[in-house]
Formats: C-alpha cells, structure tokens, sequence
C-alpha cells in the first residue's frame, strides 16, 4: 500500500511540474507575442524545452505571422504603386486639359461674334468643371486607399470657418450669392487636423457655390461637439434624396444625369478620419449640410 501511495505521489509531482513547465511555455509564447506588436519586432516564436504539441503551435503561429506580415509588405508595395499610378494618371488628364483652356483663352482675345463668345464661355464652364472633377477624384481615391497621417491638435474652428470663407469672396461674388455667416459669441476649439478640417470647409463651400440656388447661410454652434451648418435653397429639391448626397456619384437629376460629384463624398471620408460625423437634412427646398467635429478638452 505504502508503495502505491508512494508512486502516486511522485505521479502527481511530475504532473504538477509538466503543468509548471506549460504554463511557463505560454507565458514565453505570451511575453513574445506581446513583444512582437509592442516593439514591432520579426522576431520569431521561440520554445526552450521540448513538447510536441507546444513545438506545433509555435510553427503554426511562426507561419501565421509570416503570412501577416508578408500581406503587410504586399500592401504598403501596392499602396506605393498605386499612388504613382494615381499621379501619373493625374498628370496625363491634367495635360490636355490645361492645353484646352490654353486654347480657349487664345480664342476669348481674338475677334468673336455674340454666339462664338456665348459658346466659349459655355466650354470654359465645362472645362473648368471637368478640371473640378479631375481634382476631386483623385483626392477621393487617395482617401479611400491611404493610410491617414494625423496631426490632432487643438484648432481654433471659429476663426478657420471665417478664413475659408473670406478667401471664397470672389466665388460668393460671380455666383451671386450672399452669405449669411452666424457663430456663437465665444471661440469654438476642436481637437482635429488642421489642414484636414481646412479641406472640409473649403468642400462645403464649393458645394455651395456649384449646387446652391439662393443665399447660404453658415452657423457654427457647440453642443457635446462642434457643429458646422452649412444651409441654402437647391433646385429641383423634390428629386433629390439627402439621404444618399454623401454617396459618390450620386445623380440627383436622373432625367439630366447631373451628378452631384465627389465633394460631400470627401467630406464624410475626412470627418471620419477626425472622429467627426456628417450628415444632411433636406426641407422646403432647402438643404443643411451638417458637420460634427469633437471638442478640444480644455483640462
């Protein structure tokens, strides 16, 4: 009986210490994979002691990592070519077109009859639109595939707002539009980008300009975010779904397949990347663009 009790026990002893010897694998496996993604090390799983089906999964994870960072290496490559497609498809548009309103201004200082001014001025604004769309599809495409570099900072939003739209005077002035600019009595602070949230409002504002029908009124308001409203009456109001504005593309006038562009699209991918949120409201004929962007915390 003795014997027996005595076997058990040293049973139990060498279970207790194999458990010991596990639990101390998986804390090295633990220690090492927290080591990968904290210092972003290659280094691979490694075991000290022997144990088949520990020695297995270390492969296993070893394999599932290099398949990670082998896709990780795929992706930054791929993301470097596409840029330069992206530039060099730009460059390849922009080209002829700068050579067309090249031409066009030649033609706007010789001698033209009322209908060849009329006609010109016509493919000028085609022209100037397509150089519009251009631009904001290429932005929009390097939106959806780049990685955002961030610099959040503490932006004074009142004085930003009042800035994008005094250098847009001119624009307001050959649309004949007024605006109506309303902000609250003290500086509103947002913890944003500041040249990201410079490319919001500068978006809206040629939204405005393009697609508005009467005077715009612009309000800048704070609740648990800062709210930016841009409001002004559209055409056509009755064909339009404010619902579906931010989608790219979205044609409001099927009839005329006029497209309300890239713009909004863009400024819901930025808001987005600030942790802000967009959204549209349309009554009356009159839609309002809103834009939620967080508070700077004062502490």
């Amino acid at each position: 009986m003795a014997i027996v009790v005595g076997i058990m026990v040293i049973l139990l002893i060498g279970l207790a210490m194999y458990i010991a010897f596990l639990q101390r694998q998986l804390r090295n496996i633990n220690r090492q994979l927290n080591k990968r993604l904290t210092e972003h090390t290659r280094q691979p799983i490694s075991l000290d002691l022997l144990s088949r089906e520990l020695n297995t999964l270390a492969i296993h994870i070893n394999k599932c990592l290099k398949a990670e960072e082998t896709l990780r290496l795929k992706s930054i490559r791929e993301e470097k070519r596409f840029k330069e497609l992206i530039a060099n498809i730009s460059h390849d548009l922009r080209t002829p077109l700068t050579a067309i309103k090249g031409y066009q201004q030649l033609l706007e200082k010789g001698p033209l009859t009322e209908d060849q001014k009329h006609k010109l001025q016509v493919a000028q604004k085609n022209a100037d639109e397509l150089g519009v769309l251009i631009d904001h599809f290429f932005e929009y495409s390097y939106l959806v595939n780049a990685e955002p570099k961030l610099n959040l900072e503490r932006v004074n939003l009142t004085n930003l707002v009042a800035e994008c739209l005094a250098e847009s005077i001119n624009s307001f002035e050959a649309s004949n539009l007024i605006v109506y600019w309303e902000e609250v009595t003290s500086p509103v602070f947002v913890l944003a980008d500041q040249e990201v949230t410079t490319r919001i409002i500068r978006n809206l504002i040629r939204n405005c300009i393009i697609h508005s029908a009467g005077d715009i009124h612009v309000r800048l308001s704070t609740e648990q975010t800062a709210v930016i409203s841009f409001r002004n009456p559209v055409k056509n109001a009755s064909a339009m779904d404010a619902k579906r504005i931010f989608e790219r593309f979205y044609t409001a006038d099927k009839a005329r397949n006029k497209s309300t562009g890239l713009g909004l699209s863009i400024v819901k991918l930025l808001v987005e990347q600030i942790g802000g949120s967009s959204s549209a409201l349309l009554q009356d004929g009159v839609i309002e663009i809103t834009v939620e962007i967080p508070l700077h915390d004062e502490d």
